[in-house]
């Protein structure tokens, strides 16, 4: 079974990098800098229903880090790192209490990753003047959130029996 699970996470891995190339590819920031579908957040959402909290932690940070490498900067592991640690833990904690569906698990996600974006961002640039550009990104963060929330919920129904994770 262990090899079985090795072989899970590393096709969600791979999923992950690959949903972050095609992102990339993406022009979506319709002016507006930093704000992206978040479409790895798909693999973030799936891994919280049919994996370990700390799987799904490693993957995220593996994530970011690989997907920086690879598609970004130095700065865009910063960032990114902040942002998917957070949304981690914000996510995990209101899937633990059993209230909160797929979609609003997502919303609180791509709310939290921009707001850890956001403070990553006035601790770089030395100012708090970056927390102006706080409203854009939690309407931006609650809509990609939808987004992903929704086609999250839509696949965890198709594989939810498929995928049976010692937890």
């Amino acid at each position: 079974m262990k090899t079985k699970k090795i072989a899970y996470l590393g096709v969600f891995m791979a999923l992950a990098l690959i949903l972050s190339y095609v992102e990339s590819l993406i022009p979506v920031s319709a002016g507006i800098p930093g704000v992206k579908l978040g479409l790895t957040n798909i693999v973030t959402v799936l891994m919280l229903y049919i994996a370990t909290p700390i799987e799904t932690f490693v993957l995220c940070v593996f994530r970011a880090v690989l997907s920086g490498f690879m598609f970004g900067s130095a700065f865009s592991i910063i960032y990114s790192l902040a942002g998917c640690i957070l949304s981690f833990f914000a996510m995990l904690l209101l899937k633990k209490t059993n209230k909160f569906k797929v979609v609003s698990i997502s919303v609180v996600g791509g709310i939290s990753h921009n707001i850890g974006q956001i403070i990553v961002a006035s601790i770089v640039l030395s100012t708090y003047s970056v927390a102006y550009y706080v409203p854009v990104l939690l309407v931006a963060g609650t809509l990609t959130g939808l987004v992903i929330g929704v086609v999250s919920e839509e696949i965890i129904i198709r594989i939810e029996n498929r995928f049976t994770f010692d937890k």
